[in-house]
């Protein structure tokens, strides 16, 4: 189904980025296998990944790279993008998974906490996109896919710095699908539910959560992995600017912002009237305050 592109995957040096590139590979795609190989806090170096990862799709008879530059950097996305076009002559898939997590409640939030999240995710998509951005229009054509997250899109406790980044991704992911639909270039996001490093964190404070993370532990990195090589391939040519969901055997299309109810005052508003009349016609609308955990309640089947 892939044959012949060339696939740049960040943080696939383990969980649901290495599935992600195996698989690509196994599709007949060329792998640029990026991993930092970091701690799941950013903060220490832990061998690496990237080249195992890339040694394990070649052993198989697949067409692999490693990289280890910082997604981050600016200049470490130029890196990897022209590691693609040096070793295998193009590029056309590529895939924003890299990520870490340093997750406490708000009122504990450090500022450098909060920088580093959103360097490495939200930037980090935005560097890696750009980098390869110019050779897709050149060429007529690219596709993005973006690792969101149920964290910001529903919404959790204790992950305002990843929810924040997570959810600038959703919104940077719809602009880039309307700005690049005239050069054939698609950008879509997934909100993976697996097993991974970072739901390894997920703290269980109480017998639902823990029942929850029971539920997550069932669930492979390697079910996210086949939704991503659909969007990369040429049979989602349609499919741009959406949010998917995907949860063991599960795919769900996510709803993005809309008008739910308005209310009209023909002589404007007051706090008064407001408080009066406008939201009491709207409450009704409000959107709860639940958790991603408390939208998918249900066993995963």
């Amino acid at each position: 189904m892939l044959n012949g592109k060339t696939a740049l995957v960040t943080g696939a040096g383990a969980g649901i980025g290495k599935a992600i590139a195996v698989h690509l590979a196994g599709l007949g795609a060329n792998v640029v296998v990026n991993d930092l190989s970091v701690s799941i806090d950013g903060k220490e170096r832990q061998g690496n990944a990237a080249t195992v990862a890339a040694g394990e799709i070649n052993a198989q008879g697949g067409r692999a790279v490693a990289n280890t530059d910082s997604v981050a950097d600016y200049e470490g996305a130029q890196r990897m993008v022209q590691q693609a076009l040096d070793t295998f002559g193009g590029i056309d898939i590529v895939v924003n998974n890299a990520g870490i997590v340093r997750d406490k409640m708000f009122h504990r939030l450090t500022p450098e906490d909060f920088d580093a999240v959103v360097k490495v995710h939200l930037y980090g998509s935005f560097n890696v996109s750009r980098a390869a951005v110019d050779h897709f229009r050149e060429q007529g054509s690219g596709s993005y896919i973006h690792m969101t997250s149920n964290s910001a899109v529903i919404g959790n406790r204790g992950q305002a710095n990843y929810c924040a980044a997570k959810l600038g991704i959703v919104g940077m992911s719809k602009a880039m699908a309307l700005d690049l639909r005239q050069s054939n270039i698609r950008s879509n996001c997934i909100a993976p539910l697996a097993w991974s490093r970072m739901t390894e964190t997920i703290p269980a404070k109480n017998e639902q959560q823990a029942r929850h993370i029971e539920k997550i532990r069932r669930m492979g990195p390697e079910t996210i992995a086949p939704l991503v090589a659909f969007l990369g391939s040429d049979a989602a040519a349609n499919v741009s600017g959406q949010v998917f969901a995907i949860r063991l055997n599960e795919i769900f299309l996510m709803s993005q912002s809309r008008p739910v109810r308005s209310v009209h005052r023909s002589d404007g508003w007051t706090a008064e009237t407001i408080a009066d009349h406008g939201m009491a016609a709207l409450k009704g609308s409000f959107m709860p305050l639940d958790t991603s955990a408390e939208v998918f309640a249900w066993d995963p089947v």
